[in-house]
């Protein structure tokens, strides 16, 4: 890597404070730099996001671009602790209420892109985001690039792009449940609920068994057909059971709209088992609750839930929702305004350096809202 040199109104001690604390594990001062130096690029810059035009937005020499691809693309630096690290930034400095994820769909032109597999018509790269919702935000703080089979199991294409033996092609829930218990294994990150929308997770039961067998507080948007026991024995799906309204609870929740103005929702409620999961002394897996959010036009289908908690109420069970909600609107800007698109490498530790660069930036400017001094 070329030598990068950053003048002194670069080192104010915001910025210092949080590239020493977030990127700790990175050994050597140099890499020190250009992290600050991409940081820097990705928030100060408009347009796409590639090292050239990082460079040019921090009014780095020509080299500088080059130094950029290398610091993504080439280097070795790990990026697991550095998201650890930015998760506990994070939690200290806000106040988390849900953990969630959502997926990101990145169109690409060509197929040389690392994990780039078509859907439908469209050759993408897919990926999902762990995120940590809060009253300041909705932070990314983890990243998995979804396999497709061919990315899994085609040895030339995973040598090119230096995809680990330990990376293969899973179903979406499987890295859920990974989240979960990476987020459980540190004790200073948050203990809170799981929001989750699984009305398009293949594996939703899976993903369903992996929280109640974890004992996590989750509550799950299912699309009617998940599957639920009611009695001893009986198997039926949510939508089903929800129609028969002498088999659930009637509870009203009160909505605050704009202008001070209120309108009261019937939600109901019914208490349920989930099929086939770990079975406890008693013989019987433990018990959830499903809620439904009829429309109230009759004009769109009810949504449903599936959720740990039995004896919270169900208005505070409901206001989880926006957890999922802000993430999506976080992907949404994580594309538009930090670059997470723009990556423009074919390996896989450079998808993943890139994608981790992006979370810092948007952690950086959503907690503190200034931008990185100029490099020069």
């Amino acid at each position: 890597m070329s030598k990068l040199r950053l003048t002194a109104s670069d080192n104010g001690v915001r910025v210092q404070t949080f590239v020493e604390d977030v990127f700790t594990s990175l050994r050597r001062a140099e890499q020190h730099r250009w992290a600050r130096a991409y940081l820097s690029g990705l928030i100060r810059g408009t347009g796409r996001k590639t090292p050239r035009e990082l460079a040019a937005a921090g009014r780095l020499p020509p080299a500088a671009a080059n130094g950029l691809h290398q610091f993504i693309n080439a280097s070795t630096w790990a990026w697991e602790p550095v998201r650890r690290r930015l998760a506990l930034r994070i939690a200290a400095n806000t106040t988390p209420y849900a953990w969630t994820v959502a997926e990101m769909i990145v169109p690409k032109r060509g197929a040389h892109s690392v994990g780039v597999h078509k859907r439908g018509t469209v050759n993408c790269q897919r990926s999902l985001g762990f995120f940590l919702a809060t009253d300041a935000g909705c932070f990314p703080v983890d990243w998995s690039l979804i396999l497709n089979d061919t990315w899994a199991w085609d040895g030339e294409l995973r040598r090119r792009a230096r995809i680990p033996e330990s990376e293969t092609g899973r179903p979406v829930g499987a890295y859920v449940l990974d989240y979960a218990d990476n987020a459980a294994a540190e004790p200073d990150l948050p203990d809170v609920p799981w929001m989750l929308d699984l009305t398009h997770c293949d594996d939703a039961a899976g993903v369903l068994a992996g929280l109640v067998r974890r004992r996590l507080d989750f509550a799950c948007e299912v699309d009617p057909g998940q599957l639920v026991v009611t009695g001893r024995t009986t198997v039926v799906s949510v939508g089903e059971l929800m129609e028969r309204r002498d088999a659930n609870q009637r509870h009203v929740m009160v909505r605050h709209a704009a202008g001070g103005r209120s309108n009261a929702v019937a939600i109901y409620a019914a208490s349920v088992r989930l099929p086939l999961f770990d079975t406890f002394s008693e013989g019987r897996s433990r018990p959830v609750r499903v809620l439904e959010w009829p429309d109230q036009n009759r004009q769109r289908p009810s949504r449903f839930w599936i959720t740990g908690f039995t004896n919270k109420r169900v208005g505070e069970v409901l206001s989880l929702v926006r957890a999922r909600t802000a993430a999506l609107s976080t992907v949404t800007e994580l594309q538009e305004d930090f670059g997470a698109a723009d990556f423009e490498g074919r390996s896989f530790p450079g998808w993943h350096h890139h994608m981790t660069m992006t979370s810092a930036a948007y952690a950086y400017r959503t907690l503190h809202g200034d931008v990185l001094a100029t490099a020069g």
